[in-house]
């Protein structure tokens, strides 16, 4: 257990136990991406706080709390500080940084509000980009290395990593996602996020996640947002619009009430639904 003076902020056995990994323990690249596929299958994704007017603590103590002991899940902030935390504490070295959403941004220039991270690997050339908090259908299921042009695959997702033209000092890069083709033809490459390897502390997330959480403009603080990943499925819940999508890119969607909405929460996404839900938009 990791501690802070008298105070226990971490408990790395009851975290693995949580996700269902206990072993193995040593920090190599199979361990890092099976981490990163067992907490995204484990812990889901919800913005249930922002919407009650609560911003999230990201206090490692609070997120054990929330995420671990609570049934509950959490946006990207709390998703990866709890991971980088695991991480660091099996004997990785963790970057901390942040990304422009390109998810939907239809060209337009977004602020850096997606948590992701950059993983030294004992023994491997190259660092790995490691990610368990990005609700979309084309967040990684696997850490993968930081190396350009090259296609990764785990369970049926795709990825890669590409350089975006770009003034600053350092690189740019994009995290892309192979979308398929509903009708069975050829699919596309799509932009998930943009990043650069800057690094990123725990104030500048303080920061980040109160805008994010209390912001009236900000979509987490009036939209509830809802994600899971199976192996062949990504189950959605945006306001009350339920979508499944498959590994094939076809999908069933359906509309849920607010009187199903807890059960909803328990049922297909694994949450246990806190007090004081807000009706969701549209009722």
């Amino acid at each position: 257990m990791i501690r802070s003076g008298d105070a226990p902020l971490f408990d790395l056995d009851a975290y693995l136990a949580h996700i269902g990994l206990p072993g193995p323990r040593t920090p190599d690249a199979d361990t890092l991406r099976a981490l990163n596929r067992a907490h995204l299958y484990t812990v889901p994704f919800e913005n249930l706080d922002p919407i009650r007017g609560i911003a999230p603590s990201l206090a490692v103590e609070d997120l054990v709390a929330k995420l671990i002991h609570g049934g509950r899940g959490g946006y990207c902030y709390e998703h990866n500080t709890l991971f980088a935390t695991a991480l660091e504490a099996l004997g990785f070295r963790v970057t901390r940084l942040a990304a422009r959403v390109l998810v939907g941004a239809g060209g337009a220039i977004r602020p850096r509000t997606h948590m992701c991270l950059l993983v030294d690997v004992p023994g491997e050339d190259d660092r790995f980009l490691a990610d368990v908090g990005f609700g979309a259908a084309g967040s990684l299921i696997e850490a993968v290395p930081l190396v350009a042009d090259t296609e990764f695959r785990a369970g049926t997702r795709r990825h890669r990593l590409v350089h975006a033209p770009h003034d600053g000092p350092l690189e740019m890069w994009v995290l892309q996602a192979y979308e398929s083709a509903e009708d069975g033809g050829a699919g596309t490459w799509a932009d998930q996020y943009a990043f650069t390897i800057e690094p990123f502390e725990a104030p500048d997330y303080e920061v980040i996640n109160w805008h994010i959480a209390t912001n009236p403009r900000s979509p987490f603080s009036r939209t509830l947002y809802v994600q899971r990943v199976t192996d062949d499925t990504h189950l959605s819940l945006a306001n009350r619009r339920l979508t499944e999508t498959r590994a094939d890119g076809t999908r069933t969607e359906r509309d849920v009430t607010d009187e199903e909405l807890p059960a909803v929460l328990t049922a297909t996404f694994g949450i246990t639904p806190p007090e004081g839900l807000p009706p969701l938009a549209g009722s």
